[in-house]
């Protein structure tokens, strides 16, 4: 069986870095994007490809291996939906931050019959899967900082900065 090929911008991410890990236990072929201090870091969440996010390569988020990519899982924001022109013929952007603007792309690409689909995801974690793949050690969840809750204002800069590396943990 050939592997899919993942895209996961922000590998690095509070987000990003699970998405990697369950791309990885499903056997697919993954590029992430990350910041060039989390390049390694990526790679042992289990990407083949990782893609400096500042670089012109990185921005275009061209597979270094030339892959077309078969689901982008889309867990940024600010990132329009022309980036994603190396997607397959069937390629499908999985949206896990819907804007208005991905909503009206959905509808067009439905109203259009586009074999390449934007997907906005909704759902209510329950945490119930996940948590057991982290109690069997197949997912681990990276603290980047904790912070006390009186300073949660520094935890949100820092969150809305794009720059931790795994969660960031607010304690009452």
């Amino acid at each position: 069986m050939i592997p899919i090929n993942i895209l996961i911008p922000v590998g690095s991410g509070g987000v990003g870095h699970y998405a990697v890990h369950l791309a990885k236990l499903g056997n697919a072929h993954i590029t992430a994007t990350c910041g060039s201090r989390n390049l390694d870091f990526v790679r042992s969440l289990g990407a083949v490809e990782v893609l400096d996010y500042h670089t012109p390569e990185g921005a275009t988020l061209k597979s270094p291996s030339g892959k077309k990519y078969d689901y982008v899982l889309h867990c940024a924001t600010g990132i329009p939906w022309s980036t994603f022109h190396n997607l397959s013929s069937k390629g499908k952007v999985i949206d896990l931050t819907p804007s208005p603007s991905a909503m009206l792309t959905f509808a067009v690409k439905k109203i259009t019959f586009s074999k390449q689909q934007l997907v906005p995801y909704f759902c209510k974690p329950t945490g119930e899967n996940l948590e057991k793949l982290v109690e069997e050690g197949k997912v681990k969840t990276v603290v980047d900082s904790t912070y006390p809750l009186s300073k949660g204002e520094e935890a949100w800069a820092k969150l809305i900065d794009g720059h931790a590396t795994g969660k960031i943990i607010i304690e009452h």
